[in-house]
């Protein structure tokens, strides 16, 4: 069976922070996937102590790192390294990217490959960014020939995001479950997973684990062995992830 993840940001240092401490003991999950709020580096030692695997997931657009941008380029790198600093000091196995919004996947790839970071990861995204956080537009990485041509261009892994996957085939007229064999035959280095509310929907959302649409059995039968898989599911409570919980009970009636 696959391992599973547990995402969270790098600012959860309060109630989190101790929950996640408490489920992993208790053998619920695998490895945290850790997104870095930028200018948080006094927080790694608080997820150093929990002594937990993780992988690091760079900041996106919505805090300000735009890959696709060239104007962009010095702001960007300062936040890699950042999130290299957390990813060294965690001993994290994987940095992942989003290609960034309104720019090009050709800078993209230039980006990446100045980076020459042997852990990164590119992740495929909707075509079209989740309204309420104020961009237009559309997003880097959301077709197949942009994820093919910055993973082989700059030399990187890559994410495949099932959601994303759906909402951005549903923008681009393409059937759903082609979209997603495509992007298989990139090797996937780990997986995004959710549930999907409505199958032809084009704006992503993070519902709960049969909560939605999306046949979770067949996803899960459907990848390696060794496969990484961050449940990417929302959190109800900021005090506790009880919900997350409940997302991997409902994975581990398949193992």
């Amino acid at each position: 069976m696959p391992e599973f993840g547990l995402k969270l940001w790098s600012i959860n240092t309060d109630f989190y922070l101790k929950e996640a401490r408490k489920l992993y003991e208790k053998g619920i999950y695998d490895y945290i996937e850790l997104y870095i709020i930028p200018d948080s580096l006094h927080t790694i030692s608080k997820w150093k102590s929990l002594r937990i695997p993780f992988i690091i997931h760079a900041p996106h657009s919505v805090h300000n790192m735009n890959l696709s941008q060239k104007e962009k380029e010095q702001s960007n790198f300062e936040l890699y390294e950042q999130t290299a600093k957390f990813a060294d000091e965690l001993d994290a196995k994987y940095i992942i990217f989003h290609g960034g919004i309104n720019g090009d996947y050709k800078e993209c790839a230039r980006q990446l490959q100045k980076m020459n970071d042997e852990r990164a990861l590119i992740e495929n995204k909707p075509y079209k960014p989740i309204p309420n956080k104020g961009f237009s537009g559309n997003c880097i990485g959301a077709k197949f020939d942009e994820i093919k041509y910055i993973k082989e261009k700059a030399n990187v892994g890559y994410c495949l995001d099932f959601g994303h996957a759906i909402c951005a085939a549903n923008s681009l007229g393409e059937d759903v479950f082609e979209l997603i064999e495509k992007f298989k035959t990139l090797n996937p280095n780990m997986y995004h997973l959710t549930d999907v509310y409505d199958l032809t929907s084009e704006i992503d959302e993070h519902p709960h684990l049969g909560d939605g649409e999306l046949d979770i059995k067949s996803i899960i039968n459907s990848l390696p062995k060794d496969a990484y898989v961050t449940i990417e599911t929302v959190k109800n409570s900021k005090e506790n992830l009880d919900d997350f919980a409940k997302d991997m009970e409902f994975v581990k009636n398949w193992k």
